[in-house]
């Protein structure tokens, strides 16, 4: 029988260390997919809140916050953009979006969720209302965006995206005194008035067990959860190769490029768009970084 296997990843579409962990995600769903009866669960921890007060001078603010992400991307490779506009002023909208495109299937949330990463860490302009995300999301292949529109308005996601608010906020112990290095060991943020899970945080569980990774991992300590859970190995060889991949993923930064085809090369017809960090290579016509501010 093929193992089975339960993937929660903790995340938020604007956390740096989430972007920055993308290739490795990207990597293992390609690994799991054709091995594992895989479920992989996202739960959209909501790392800027509704209720924090705003900044006295929001200028200051994206100066500040580009600065942490540039020491982000220092450790992660991910791309940056080469200018954030603002910092997010809510999580809630693309969080919305983000559970309303899994109704329409896997490849679509994957599409969704990407993209709406990438108004912040490569145009600098974060989606943070729903007319910003509609715009962000409205030309991706296989979107009905009337559906999500109404969906990500809906008191039923709503709920649901509540409910992963409040999951989040109830971390296991087993993240709670980790006292690893950094840069970003992973142990539970303590907040004014909850404490959550550090993002992203993957917990991995089948029939060997239930095992946590949290924070900026290796690759190898959730490939090593991944056997202790399912006893499975997985391939050390780059699954796909360049065309491929960006064909099925529509945009490839330069560590996932490496990650999951082994080039540093983009494929033929790819289209660069430069960050402050390395390119952003896409389909071509996939997108117009300029309709997206």
């Amino acid at each position: 029988m093929t193992p089975a296997l339960e993937i929660v990843e903790y995340t938020d579409p604007a956390c740096p260390w989430a972007w920055g962990s993308e290739p490795k995600f990207r990597l293992l769903r390609v690994l799991l997919e054709a091995r594992l009866d895989l479920r992989w669960r996202r739960v959209f921890g909501i790392l800027f809140d509704d209720d924090e007060d705003p900044a006295p001078d929001p200028g200051a603010e994206a100066a500040w916050y580009a600065t942490f992400i540039d020491g982000v991307t220092t450790h992660t490779g991910a791309p940056k953009a080469p200018q954030l506009s603002w910092v997010a002023e809510t999580s809630w909208p693309a969080s919305l979006a983000a559970k309303a495109a899994e109704a329409q299937g896997e490849t679509v949330a994957e599409l969704v969720l990407r993209r709406l990463r990438e108004t912040t860490f490569v145009l600098g302009a974060p989606a943070d209302d729903a007319d910003r995300v509609l715009a962000a999301v409205r030309d991706l292949p296989g979107l009905d965006l009337d559906a999500l529109h109404t969906a990500m308005t809906s008191d039923e996601i709503r709920t649901a995206v509540r409910e992963d608010w409040r999951e989040t906020r109830r971390p296991c112990p087993e993240v709670m005194g980790i006292a690893a290095p950094g840069p970003h060991s992973g142990r539970a943020k303590h907040l004014e008035h909850h404490v959550r899970y550090a993002l992203p945080t993957l917990t991995v569980a089948g029939d060997g067990g239930r095992f946590v990774v949290p924070g900026w991992r290796p690759l190898h300590e959730y490939l090593d959860a991944i056997h202790a859970a399912t006893g499975a190995d997985l391939p050390a060889a780059p699954p796909l190769e360049a065309a491929p991949a960006l064909a099925r993923f529509g945009s490839l930064t330069g560590p996932e490029l490496e990650l999951l085809t082994g080039d540093r090369e983009p494929p033929s017809g790819a289209v660069a768009v430069p960050t402050g960090n390395g390119p952003l290579w896409i389909r071509p016509g996939s997108w117009e970084p300029g309709r997206l501010h």
